[in-house]
């Protein structure tokens, strides 16, 4: 720390007695000069090289902002970070810049009244063209790159994104360097600036989903379904209009060798009854739905006084990643987790400015089960042309309380399907149905198997039919070493399935609905449900979401 704090005052020393530039520089893209930009601003002499931009020496940038000084004397990076109004880091480098290459080209061009030489280099595909001066007798650059070229003057990325300099003054002296807080090393000094781009707000932390009866709830994290839901309640922030939210998932065997269904949602609790008392008080319970196939189906439409849960991710486990790793086949290195990572940027209104309760559930009757984290990240944008939505929970059969008795999704076995009513009190434009549809039943001739149609009705007309099929579940061998495998060279993980795959999430699908008057409408999903064998029988998880303006 006092090495790199006596660097940047003795490049700061020299700074005071030598010639000191200024070279403000433009980005345009596409021939297009950027708006609004913040311009780059060099500071250079023989001594050092200091990056920064116009917000920042004004006191004006958003955090984070990053700025760079280059020692010449020691050919050192020191590269300062502003996360926040309180948290300062640094990082120094004295390798990057040895490890540049560049191809020197005959071409010359003036730019801003200086003759120019050329030089190229590729950087992770990337072309990059540089045009540099020597005419000044400094050395530096509006990027990291091509600081020992000389006084780079333009640069151009894969022929259409330009940084050019339009200006070139003398200076007294350098501004004044922010004051470094913390040196560190250059990965953790990526990591950190990098994760204060976004909010990150954390659900669950190496949280086990087992079934077991010595499963406790805690202060934070309640625990149901002898331990194979996991709920605790959320203050989720503001979000802006055109934010992206993303909702990653990252889990691993803890003892279950199987594949599983898993859910990462939301428990609307706008109306007098929610899921939490289905939670807390039984299944029987929630509200009741019947189709005439003689099952009572518990907490699965939306009634005028319960909304359902709203799926954020449908994931499915893999066989047995980490705890089965020691099971050894011969070019197989298994994955020591899986990742799920999904944009619910759709979902904005139901999380924006919310306190809500979120869940996370994997359907298993192993004592070990599984252990999973879970994120919700929050990543701004600048721009946005997106309309706010307005979202209306209408129906899950995904039974996330199967190990406290919540009904399987098979009432497709009758005509009626299943079916749901819903009322709008204003008309609504461009609707869409955010669909989730999951096949089930693990035997040769059960839906997990076998493809079958799904048809949407709106008010008894069809919208939208199509059969969700998964054909790429080998592709996810590698997290799957429990897996077992059969005599002809497959093994079951290869298989495909109706709309999943193990270790791998299901993705909705939006289906247009159009405008929608005000009034009461319906919603029915028919699929054709094969028939029970034995003790084995078929079943869909389906869930959707109304999507408007």
């Amino acid at each position: 720390m006092k090495k790199l704090l006596l660097c940047v005052l003795f490049a700061f020393y020299w700074s005071l007695f030598s010639q000191n530039y200024k070279i403000t520089y433009l980005k345009s893209s596409n021939g297009t000069l950027i708006e609004n930009q913040d311009p780059i601003f060099v500071f250079t002499n023989l001594q050092q090289t200091f990056l920064t931009s116009e917000a920042i020496v004004n006191q004006k940038s958003s955090f984070p902002y990053e700025q760079t000084l280059l020692i010449r004397t020691s050919n050192s990076l020191i590269q300062i970070a502003n996360l926040n109004q309180k948290e300062i880091i640094s990082m120094r480098d004295s390798l990057s810049l040895a490890k540049q290459t560049f191809e020197l080209l005959p071409e010359t061009k003036t730019i801003v009244g200086y003759r120019c030489k050329k030089a190229k280099a590729i950087v992770n595909s990337n072309t990059i063209e540089f045009w540099y001066t020597d005419d000044l007798k400094v050395k530096g650059s509006p990027t990291v790159l091509g600081q020992n070229l000389g006084l780079v003057l333009e640069m151009v990325r894969n022929g259409n994104f330009v940084i050019t300099a339009t200006k070139i003054e003398k200076v007294k002296a350098f501004p004044a360097l922010t004051e470094v807080k913390k040196s560190i090393d250059a990965l953790t000094y990526k990591d950190l600036l990098w994760k204060s781009r976004f909010t990150t707000i954390p659900i669950f932390k190496d949280q086990i989903i087992n079934f077991s009866d010595a499963s406790k709830s805690n202060d934070s994290i309640l625990r149901f379904a002898n331990g194979t839901i996991a709920v605790r309640k959320i203050k989720i922030p503001e979000i802006k209009v055109g934010s992206q939210i993303f909702v990653d998932v990252t889990e691993q065997s803890n003892g279950d060798a199987y594949d599983r269904t898993g859910s990462f949602f939301i428990i609307p609790t706008n109306k007098k009854q929610s899921f939490m008392d289905g939670l807390q008080n039984g299944a029987k319970t929630l509200p009741i739905y019947t189709n005439g196939n003689g099952k009572e189906y518990q907490g699965i439409v939306s009634t005028n006084d319960y909304n359902p849960v709203v799926e954020l991710m449908r994931f499915f486990t893999p066989f047995g990643v980490k705890q089965y790793n020691t099971l050894q086949l011969k070019d197989k290195t298994w994955a020591d987790n899986v990742l799920y990572r999904q944009d619910v940027s759709d979902l904005r209104s139901l999380l924006s400015n919310q306190e809500v309760w979120i869940g996370i559930n994997i359907g298993n009757y192993d004592k070990g089960g599984h252990k999973v984290s879970a994120n919700i990240t929050i990543h701004d944008e600048e721009e946005s042309t997106v309309v706010p939505t307005q979202i209306l929970p209408l129906f899950c059969t995904n039974n996330i309380m199967e190990m406290a008795g919540q009904e399987y999704g098979t009432m497709f076995n009758s005509d009626k399907g299943l079916e749901v009513t819903f009322t709008l009190d204003k008309p609504v434009k461009n609707c869409k149905l955010r669909y989730i549809t999951t096949g089930h039943g693990g035997w040769g001739n059960g839906d997990e198997f076998v493809p079958k149609k799904n048809s949407i009705f709106l008010d008894e007309k069809e919208a939208f039919s199509f059969i969700p099929w998964r054909q790429d579940c080998g592709s996810y061998r590698l997290s799957n070493p429990a897996s077992g495998n059969f005599p002809n060279g497959l093994s079951s993980s290869d298989y495909s399935r109706s709309n999943w795959c193990p270790g791998t999430v299901t993705n909705p699908i939006f289906i247009d609905l159009g405008n929608l008057a005000a009034g009461t409408h319906s919603i029915q999903i028919k699929i054709p449900q094969g028939l029970p064998e034995g003790g084995s029988f078929s079943s869909w998880n389906v869930s959707g979401v109304l999507i408007g303006e």
